[in-house]
């Protein structure tokens, strides 16, 4: 019995097309070719001024605070319910992460949760789209708006995902985005970040050149210190041909959610899975089964059962104020985080997931549940 795996690329013919050119020809002048060329078309498709390619959606983000001016003494807001690498930046400018709660159905940031966190300290907002959910963009845009804040959204998971016409990352002041494998389209590893601020894309560029500024006639003169989370010419490449297909795998992404979400949601009395309201399209990126209330230890019978039957799922992200990380950090009680924790898990989605397999996905699920 082969395994499945909870997630994989699909690379095809096109893409071994733009890298085998990439590593041909993307020499010398042509060097930053099609890095160029991936900035200019992400930017055309997302209905943004500017995007930057980088080496991973963390070193965007850490550019795009840097660049907010955001350091010691700020304040940076979001969720609890996260990954790692959506605080961690915020940690690299030594600012504090406010880690608040999360709203039930769409398991981002609750606004009012962020509103009673605001201090005269507060500096931004970090708007997570988790698993192809779209945060509250309506009402943390008019939030950041009335305190004067900075509203980036993170939208390493929700490529494709829209909201009233616009695309996640069109809303924020800036956003970034993930290409890891595991993700709608890839670039290996990678990023992006977007912005319609010309002044934000020329800071962000010169701190991502190691501090030199645009048209510097000292060539090696750094005007301040700064990274290098730069994207490869290959990758470039590789996430052209992506961007190319973008409408075709996002497709294939809906349709593995629509079979889990007909075969399950009738059957399990409770459960919950991604949220589609009205004016949103989700990329539906991962599709996540949020058990029961009432069935306390079931995940983890049911992630047993998957396991038995060679099926590769994995947990919702478990509150980050409970990490050693944040241990430090008093944080506020976020029950809705704590609760999600212990009554999610993510499906296996790749693009090529047949319906047998998902089947297979199926039948070990409700297995798990009759234990």
């Amino acid at each position: 019995m082969s395994k499945i795996y909870y997630t994989k690329p699909s690379i095809g013919e096109l893409e071994r097309a733009y890298v085998n050119d990439a590593v041909a020809n993307g020499w010398g002048e042509q060097c930053y070719a099609y890095i160029q060329r991936f900035e200019r078309e992400f930017a055309a498709r997302l209905g943004v001024a500017h995007a930057v390619a980088t080496s991973s959606c963390t070193g965007a983000l850490h550019l795009g605070l840097r660049a907010l001016d955001i350091g010691p003494g700020d304040e940076v807001i979001l969720a609890d319910m996260n990954w790692i690498a959506s605080a961690a930046p915020v940690c690299y400018v030594g600012a504090q992460a406010v880690l608040v709660d999360v709203l039930p159905d769409s398991w981002c940031l609750d606004p009012a949760a962020v509103a009673r966190a605001i201090t005269p300290r507060t500096k931004a907002i970090i708007a997570v789209h988790l698993y192809g959910n779209l945060a509250a963009l309506a009402e943390l845009r008019a939030l950041a708006t009335a305190h004067g804040l900075a509203l980036i959204e993170d939208a390493a998971e929700a490529l494709g995902s829209r909201y009233q016409g616009r695309g996640a990352g069109a809303w924020g002041d800036l956003a970034v985005f993930s290409f890891h494998g595991t993700k709608l389209m890839t670039t290996g590893e990678g990023g992006m970040l977007v912005t319609n601020s010309t002044a934000l894309r020329t800071r962000v560029e010169q701190l991502n050149n190691h501090g030199r500024a645009a048209g510097e006639l000292r060539q090696f003169w750094p005007a301040e210190l700064g990274h290098k989370y730069k994207m490869s010419n290959i990758q470039a490449a590789l996430g052209c041909a992506q961007l190319e297909r973008l409408d075709e795998l996002l497709a294939r992404k809906r349709a593995i959610f629509a079979y889990y979400a007909r075969a399950l949601l009738p059957v399990i009395d409770g459960a919950q899975m991604n949220p589609e309201p009205p004016d949103t399209l989700n990329s539906y990126w991962m599709p996540t089964l949020m058990l029961p209330e009432d069935c306390p230890g079931a995940r983890d019978t049911v992630l047993h059962s998957l396991a038995e039957a060679g099926v590769d799922a994995r947990l919702v992200f478990q509150p980050l104020s409970r990490t050693p990380v944040f241990a430090a950090t008093p944080q506020a009680s976020n029950p809705q985080a704590a609760g999600l924790a212990l009554r999610g898990l993510n499906l296996p989605s790749y693009h090529e997931l047949t319906e047998a397999e998902q089947d297979r996905v199926i039948a070990a699920v409700l297995q798990g549940l009759k234990r």
